[in-house]
C-alpha cells in the first residue's frame, strides 16, 4: 500500500494505473475509520483493480468550528486498517494541498440541499461539493463508493456528478451497524458512556415505526418517532422527515411514491447522530 500526501505524486500514480489499463475505485473518507468505511473498501475491491482511499477532514463542510476541532483523527490506525483491507493507495493531503487558495465555488443543487441537513447546516453541502469535486477531478475513478447512512449526501453527490460532468459512477452501499443497531459513525467515539448506552433507541424507534405503515398516516408516524426518542433524557430529535427517496421532498401518503425513506438527526449530548430507514 502506498501513502501519498501531495497532488503531484497522486497524479503520477493515477497515470501509471491508467497506462496499465487498471480500473480504479475511490472511497472518500474523513478518517477515523470503522467497519462502515471498510465495507466500502471491500465493495470497491470486488469491482476494481486498484483502490484509492482519501483521508481528509474537509474544513469547508463544517459550519461549526468546534465540530471541526473535535472531529476524531486516527491516521496511524486508519492506515493499518486500510493495509489489512487490501487498499492500494491512500491519499492523505494537508488542507494547504487541497486548498492552496480559497474555494469560492457555489454549487446549485436545486432543492436537494434546502431540506434536512441542508436546512440545519447552512453551507455544509456546498463544502461537500467542493471537496468531492476536487477528489473526482484528481482521482477520475471508474466508481466511487459512499455509505447510505448519509442518505442526503449521496443524493447531493449524484447531482454533483451531473453538474461537473464526471464519468465516475456513484455506488451506494448499505448502512453498517453495531450489534445493538446504532449506525456506525466516526462520531460515535465522542459519545459519553450514557449517551452511547441510549443511542440505539434511535434505530429501534425507526424499526418500530416502519411496522406502522398501513395503520398510521405519515404525520402520525413522524410524531410518534419524535416523541418516542425525545422521551429519553439523553436524546433530542433535531428533525425526523419521511421523504421521497428521489426528490427528498416530504410525502403525504406512502402509496403515492416508489420509494419512501425516513431520515433523522438526533442530538446526543454534544454529538449529532444521523440515521435513516426505508419504509417502502
Amino acid at each position: 500500500m502506498e501513502v501519498i500526501n501531495n497532488k503531484r505524486e497522486l497524479v503520477a500514480s493515477i497515470n501509471q494505473c491508467k497506462k496499465e489499463g487498471k480500473s480504479i475505485g475511490l472511497v472518500p473518507t474523513m478518517g477515523a475509520l470503522h467497519e462502515g468505511h471498510l465495507s466500502l473498501v471491500k465493495e470497491a475491491l470486488k469491482d476494481n483493480d486498484v483502490i484509492f482511499v482519501s483521508i481528509f477532514v474537509n474544513p469547508t463542510q463544517f459550519n461549526n468550528s468546534k465540530d471541526l476541532e473535535t472531529y476524531p483523527r486516527t491516521l496511524e490506525n486508519d492506515l493499518q486498517l486500510l493495509k489489512e483491507a487490501g487498499c492500494s493507495y491512500v491519499f492523505t493531503p494537508s488542507v494547504e494541498e487541497i486548498y492552496p487558495e480559497p474555494d469560492n465555488r457555489i454549487f446549485d443543487f436545486g432543492y436537494l440541499d434546502t431540506v434536512m441537513e441542508g436546512a440545519n447546516r447552512p453551507g455544509h453541502f456546498n463544502g461537500v461539493g467542493q471537496i468531492v469535486s476536487k477528489l473526482l477531478t484528481l482521482i477520475p475513478a471508474n466508481k466511487a463508493y459512499f455509505g447510505m447512512k448519509d442518505f442526503q449526501q449521496v443524493a447531493i453527490i449524484k447531482q454533483l456528478v451531473k453538474i461537473i460532468k464526471s464519468d465516475t459512477e456513484i455506488v451506494k452501499c448499505p448502512i453498517i451497524r453495531e450489534s445493538d443497531g446504532l449506525a456506525k459513525s466516526s462520531r460515535n467515539a465522542l459519545l459519553t458512556i450514557e449517551h452511547r448506552k441510549n443511542a440505539p433507541i434511535i434505530h429501534a424507534s425507526l424499526k418500530k415505526a416502519s411496522t406502522f405503515v398501513g395503520d398510521k398516516n405519515v404525520k402520525d408516524i413522524e410524531e410518534w418517532v419524535i416523541n418516542e426518542i425525545n422521551s429519553n433524557q439523553y436524546l433530542e430529535v433535531e428533525y425526523f422527515k419521511i421523504i421521497d427517496e428521489d426528490t427528498l421532498q416530504p410525502v403525504d401518503k406512502f402509496e403515492n411514491h416508489n420509494g419512501v425513506v425516513g431520515c433523522i438527526t438526533v442530538q446526543a449530548g454534544n454529538v449529532r447522530l444521523i440515521d435513516n430507514i426505508t419504509f417502502k
